[in-house]
């Protein structure tokens, strides 16, 4: 890190006085191989506000934020922070001059405890040994603090993915830092986590702390947001109060035209012919009894509070996990599923909410990820592989699906979060999956992707494939699905008619409640 050598208060979060700049970007460059990731971005931040920073997939921004935190460096451009220039030269200096980083991406150890990430290479010693103790203790009051009710013990691979975004959220508070940078913090929490998120950030505006906000989940932004920075295509668009705009300009902005609905208007029609019929599934300890049914051309909703059960349901008639009890018919007959392999034979695809660590193979190509399942459709007669036409099929879904990308040689792993989960999604289409689990598909996602996705889910549902939508934003649910289950610890409280149920009454079920 270059910093003046008059500076030690940078290794120190101390308090700012509200509404003085503390950090200043100007002019800044990215580039990666094939693309220039910022062009001539600025930004101000002032101690005591929530400034948002909003853009599609792709603009620029989770790239922005690795350059203040120090994970990448820029090309071009000054960075001013506390009225110095620096550089820093990795996120640990970044950090020890009190910049603090919330990735949307988990960035935990799952082999390791709670309480050991949180204090990952910065552990209390007792001599040369931990002091177990104190780092439990410790905590034990990180945790509290944020309202997680786990041990600091738990091994953070046990925990859902919610329950590692509170931790990911513990974990950078607890560097106690002058800027916190929050990137989609709240894609992965419920209502009343993300409530105590909120709390949490006012909490730190007040004591002064400036807080860089990203988040797709633009009505929220009300609560604490005091400034918006738009982004489009790696450049500066506008800064203002964020009470000055709508959410509409906020979004005509971010794609350059205005998206008069939020979802597109259904061309599907289901049909009472069933695809899957799931007869009294039990995974013991876990879910069940559950049963439903899903049609030809239907969206069906799964609807419920964190750990109801929805994803655990799919993963089981996805054969990723144990069945103990129950039946599954697909076309009228019955079938046995013991593993992935066998539903991808069997038409059933699914989409699982962590895309990094399930749904891709980061290190491979575009290509290689869309055609990942369906091997055999790009090789010759003598096994070897034809990649003319692996090349030519996944142009074929970049163009079909807009994914951003330099060309479909490009590494999965260098595109943003919502072209990541485009090249699922078309690994998927490519499989010619009848049956189709959609578990948290815009979560981190645009409005601009957001809509595509829907299009897209509704197109599929138009040409005779079922899919079964789970989601966390009952909007969501509400703008897309033709049926909605309601999950409540493990059972199915109730199946509503979509264009006949709200708001209400789906967290009415949600809670536990079976009569409306």
């Amino acid at each position: 890190m270059t910093v003046p050598s008059s500076s030690p208060s940078l290794a120190v979060a101390d308090p700012d006085v509200p509404g003085r700049e503390i950090l200043r970007l100007e002019g800044v460059v990215k580039r990666f191989p094939g693309v220039v990731a910022l062009d001539g971005i600025r930004l101000d931040l002032r101690a005591g506000e929530v400034h948002a920073v909003c853009g599609e997939n792709g603009a620029g921004k989770s790239t922005l934020m690795k350059i203040i935190s120090g994970q990448y460096q820029p090309d071009e451009g000054t960075i001013h922070y506390r009225g110095q220039p620096v550089r820093f030269g990795s996120t640990s200096e970044a950090q020890a001059a009190g910049i603090a980083i919330i990735h949307q991406e988990l960035n935990l150890v799952p082999h390791l405890s709670v309480a050991e990430n949180l204090y990952l290479a910065r552990e209390p010693k007792r001599g040369p040994f931990v002091d177990t103790r104190k780092l439990n203790a410790d905590a034990v009051r990180c945790l509290q603090r944020i309202g997680l009710d786990v041990a600091p013990t738990t091994q953070v691979g046990t925990l859902s993915i919610a329950q590692q975004q509170m931790v990911e959220i513990a974990k950078a508070l607890s560097f106690d830092s002058t800027v916190l940078i929050m990137d989609e913090p709240t894609s992965s929490l419920t209502e009343s986590e993300t409530g105590q998120l909120f709390r949490i950030i006012q909490e730190l505006r007040a004591a002064g702390v400036a807080i860089l906000y990203i988040s797709h989940r633009l009505d929220e932004m009300a609560q604490i947001v005091d400034r918006v920075t738009v982004m489009r295509d790696g450049r500066h668009i506008s800064t203002d109060d964020f009470s000055a705009l709508t959410v509409n300009d906020i979004v005509a902005r971010m794609v350059g035209r205005s998206l008069d609905d939020a979802y597109p208007a259904r061309q599907s029609v289901p049909t009472q012919e069933v695809l899957l019929n799931a007869r009294n599934l039990r995974r013991n300890g876990v879910f069940g009894p559950v049963s439903f049914e899903l049609r030809k051309g239907e969206i069906l909703g799964f609807a419920g509070l964190m750990g109801a059960g929805r994803t655990e349901v799919a993963r089981a008639i996805f054969g990723a996990d144990r069945l103990d009890e129950g039946e599954v018919e697909l076309n009228g007959g019955r079938v046995a599923i013991r593993s992935p392999r066998e539903a991808i034979r069997h038409g059933i695809a699914y989409l699982s909410e962590d895309r990094k660590q399930e749904g891709l193979a980061l290190g491979m190509s575009v290509a290689a990820n869309i055609t990942l399942t369906n091997v055999d459709g790009i090789s010759s007669r003598t096994g070897f592989l034809r990649f003319d036409e692996e090349a030519a099929i996944a142009r074929r879904y970049v163009q079909d699906l807009a994914i951003r990308t330099p060309s479909v040689e490009q590494i999965v792993r260098n595109l943003s979060g919502g072209n990541q989960q485009k090249v699922v999604i078309g690994k998927w289409l490519y499989r010619g999956s009848k049956i189709l689990f959609f578990d948290e598909p815009t979560r981190g996602i645009d409005v601009g992707a957001k809509f595509a996705i829907y299009g897209l889910m509704d197109r599929l549902a138009a040409d005779g494939v079922g899919v079964v939508l789970i989601s966390s934003e009952l909007p969501e649910l509400l703008g897309m699905t033709d049926r909605i289950a309601v999950f409540h610890e493990g059972r199915i409280t109730a199946v509503l008619d979509t264009k006949k149920t709200g708001q209400e009454e789906i967290m009415h079920f949600a809670s536990g409640r079976t009569h409306a």
